[in-house]
């Protein structure tokens, strides 16, 4: 039987530090009222008020990582305290508990997403289909025709009168035959195979299916002022395209295959079934995006660093412990992840990327072994990054006050 206990706390009283170890434990607010707001300040963030039937603490305790967020409660507040060994139990008994998690954490991706987009760029990529022609056109210039004659593809079918169709067309016919692009059209089949280098799903395309990565790697990105930004670098086990599919709404960015790739496909039909079928298959899917959230706070807040050294480091401390790989203390880590890779994650502008790789290559906390990222001592480096994340936090109060 679910017994779940319950826990007050005064108004003005801190529930939950950021950056404070992972917890086992999630709350459901019951009654009051608390304020959710991050550490570092980043543009057009604001903080989050919550009440009755909201979660607290769900992306600390499901993903095993630090908490992301300061919450203080503004009233008092009765909390429902649900431990992470109970929550397979939870959404057996309570299905609409499950999905208003899971519907919360893809709204709140799209939101930090956007965010993400408007920081790393002089201006939001426009969220319209029209927006597809320069995506299908940054990857024809760089030489990535695979990508691009999918994403000319999705163009033709997202805008048949738009101002750049005839263009489309005639690219379209010249790349599609020596093209290697699979699946311009979505299936039935329950498993799809990518080649390496090609385009998955393109930003502001209509979709309804989400994936699961069974083999390869898929790089998520966003193509905004003729410029790459690379949002995440997701593995086998890994899932995306869940926000299409639960918010029915386009796609937020793009995802392409790094490697030959082997994806499980989920429909909305199939999602409905697997939610109320398969409560493991459910905290799976929460815990992954527990997983994404947490990085998608610490990349925002990444984002605020402004030398390049730094948020460098800081940014090769967050893709170590997203990973949620055990390294040995005291001994050489290897990234996977090369200098190029790191500049596309950080967004330095072309015009800095030669100093900021001297800076990178002549610091003690890395070493690049032939074209890969290498880490003496993993535990120094993200010490090191943690350091740099309180030094921004004192000196953004010190300019409010």
């Amino acid at each position: 039987m679910l017994q779940l206990s319950f826990v007050k706390f005064p108004q003005n009283s801190l529930i939950l530090i950021e950056g404070t170890p992972a917890s086992d434990k999630f709350y459901i607010i019951q009654t009051g009222r608390v304020r959710c707001h991050c550490d570092v300040a980043t543009p057009g963030s604001q903080p989050e008020f919550l009440g009755p039937g909201d979660f607290i603490g769900v992306i600390s305790c499901m993903s095993g990582k630090s908490q992301a967020k300061n919450v203080t409660a503004i009233t008092e507040v009765t909390l429902i305290c649900v431990q992470k060994s109970q929550y397979p139990d939870l959404i057996a008994k309570n299905t609409p508990v499950a999905l208003k998690i899971v519907k919360s954490f893809a709204r709140d991706m799209r939101t930090v997403n956007d965010q993400l987009t408007k920081i790393t760029a002089a201006k939001a990529a426009p969220e319209t289909p029209e927006n597809i022609f320069a995506i299908a056109d940054y990857y024809e210039q760089a030489g990535q025709n695979d990508i691009a004659a999918y994403a000319y593809y999705q163009y033709l079918k997202e805008c048949p009168t738009g101002a750049n169709i005839e263009t489309v067309k005639r690219r379209f016919v010249g790349l599609k035959a020596r093209s290697k692009a699979v699946y311009y059209e979505p299936t039935t089949d329950p498993i799809r195979e990518y080649p390496a280098n090609t385009m998955i799903m393109v930003d502001n395309q209509h979709g309804n299916d989400m994936f699961i990565i069974q083999q390869g790697s898929v790089a998520i990105t966003k193509v905004v002022n003729g410029n790459e930004i690379v949002l995440a670098v997701l593995k086998k086990g890994d899932m995306f395209g869940e926000m299409a599919l639960l918010e029915d709404k386009p796609r937020s960015a793009n995802a392409i295959a790094k490697e030959n790739c082997r994806l499980m496909v989920i429909n909305r039909a199939n999602f409905n079934q697997m939610v109320s079928t398969q409560p493991q298959m459910i905290s799976k899917l929460t815990t992954t995006f527990a997983d994404r959230l947490w990085g998608m706070f610490r990349q925002l807040g990444n984002t605020q660093l402004t030398d390049n050294r730094e948020k460098m480091i800081d940014m090769l401390a967050l893709q170590i412990e997203k990973s949620n790989v055990q390294w040995i203390k005291g001994s050489p880590y290897s990234t996977g992840y090369t200098v190029m890779d790191l500049l596309k994650f950080c967004n330095i502008p072309q015009k800095s990327q030669n100093l900021a790789y001297n800076q990178l290559q002549s610091d003690q906390l890395v070493k690049i072994k032939g074209a890969k990222i290498d880490i003496p001592d993993v535990d120094e480096l993200i010490k090191q990054a943690a350091f740099y994340r309180k030094q921004l936090k004192k000196r953004q109060n010190a300019e409010i006050h």
